[in-house]
């Protein structure tokens, strides 16, 4: 990939052998096998077997997972915020896995409609839910940068499964909640 990257920086017309570039090629190839971890990951290595016994069935929300990716149309970040929720039948999913979930397919050239839509079916396998809801907003720099250059429009997706699509209390409910005031 190093190769690439030094072929790349001379396709647009630098010295790679100036100060300062000298060791970019190297810097960047790392950099993007970083930005694109996700490949090198498997749902079941996430979860870590980090399922518990309960009792409970109401909705569990983690929000505000913090979540960056890279446009698979121009390789340009995408920035923003994800919504997972889901309602347990028997099991609940350790928290953090949830976040991981998340970072493993943002960690992934991506489209967010699609994303939106792994994340919810992830949860869905691995916590065989009575439903799953997942909202990403998010800020793309190929929307900012170039193109239409437009500063302030944030991409809100949604993907709902289960009883989050087929009750419109459980969606409700799941949308209340993130309006609600949050701990800081």
């Amino acid at each position: 990939m190093e190769h690439h990257w030094q072929s790349i920086i001379e396709a647009i017309g630098e010295d790679v052998t100036r100060p300062g570039l000298e060791d970019t090629p190297k810097r960047a190839a790392k950099a993007f096998k970083f930005l694109t971890r996700g490949y090198d990951q498997e749902l079941d290595t996430v979860v870590n077997n980090a399922l518990f016994p309960t009792d409970s069935s109401e909705m569990v929300l983690v929000q505000d997972i913090e979540m960056y990716s890279l446009c698979e149309h121009h390789m340009l970040p995408f920035i923003g915020r994800c919504h997972v929720a889901y309602i347990p039948t028997g099991k609940v999913l350790g928290l953090s896995k949830v976040a991981r979930i998340v970072d493993m397919y943002a960690r992934r050239l991506q489209i967010q409609e699609q994303l939106t839509l792994q994340i919810a079916n992830a949860v869905q396998q691995v916590t065989d839910a009575e439903g799953v809801g997942v909202i990403i907003e998010a800020e793309h720099m190929c929307m900012m940068m170039r193109g239409v250059e437009k500063q302030n429009s944030v991409t809100k997706t949604s993907t709902m499964l289960g009883s989050f699509r087929e009750d419109a209390r459980t969606r409700r409910e799941f949308l209340s909640l993130l309006q609600l005031p949050r701990i800081r």
